[in-house]
């Protein structure tokens, strides 16, 4: 389904609900592209790890932030939009457990924040994009023509991200990505600068029980609805 009229689809929520796998489906199906958000803030944590930026030094963080340059790049081989820290194909490295404790901290920060959220607004200008985060349909494209917001059950949510985790690390425990999720959530949905929370026009996307086709089905649904308004 290759749609004619270009929107910007927004896809919010929990850690763990399959956004990305969305937001990558509907971005083949349509033609969109796929901005992962989360990959930003992911790159952003690897940087200040990698060169020590005491990240609660606000004049640091400014100054690191000055060094940063993000981009997504298509690859072929795997057939999706890659990060760029610097040039440097970060994709995978950023993926770690280590990045994943931290990042909720460090996207927390205003001026991160402010960073990032400058850099999407600029990739979303010409339309026909999909990005997925926390705070995307709320403060990043707060007029945005569709706005998925997606959450699953607890239990679902930490089965996922262990499977996905284990397969890097095989010394990871369920207790240990519970507890991360645990966390991250926590601070996503209590941090003072663009929480976590449903756009008053986001529709929900419950994927407890559906499939990933059944819930992209859904989700074209949503944009050919949009689409033809």
């Amino acid at each position: 389904m290759k749609a004619k009229k270009k929107i910007i689809i927004t896809i919010d929520g929990w850690s763990s609900c399959g956004k990305s796998t969305l937001a990558k489906q509907l971005g083949q199906a349509l033609g969109y592209l796929y901005i992962d958000s989360g990959a930003m803030y992911r790159a952003i944590t690897l940087y200040f790890l990698r060169n020590h930026i005491d990240w609660t030094d606000i004049s640091e963080v400014k100054a690191a932030l000055k060094n940063i340059t993000l981009k997504f790049a298509y690859n072929e081989s795997s057939e999706k939009s890659e990060i760029y820290l610097n040039d440097e194909n970060v994709e995978y490295v950023i993926r770690d457990l280590v990045i994943a404790e931290k990042v909720s901290d460090v996207a927390a920060i205003k001026e991160v924040r402010e960073f990032a959220v400058a850099q999407q607004q600029k990739m979303g200008k010409d339309k026909g994009i999909i990005m997925d985060g926390r705070d995307i349909g709320t403060v990043v494209f707060p007029k945005a023509e569709l706005k998925i917001f997606m959450t699953a059950d607890n239990a679902i949510r930490v089965e996922r991200r262990f499977k996905e985790l284990y397969e890097k690390n095989p010394n990871i425990t369920i207790e240990e990505v519970k507890n991360n999720l645990e966390m991250r959530d926590y601070i996503d949905s209590h941090r003072e600068v663009s929480p976590l929370k449903k756009a008053e026009d986001a529709v929900i996307l419950d994927n407890t029980r559906l499939t990933e086709e059944e819930q992209l089905q859904k989700a074209l649904n949503w944009v050919k609805e949009k689409c033809s308004e």
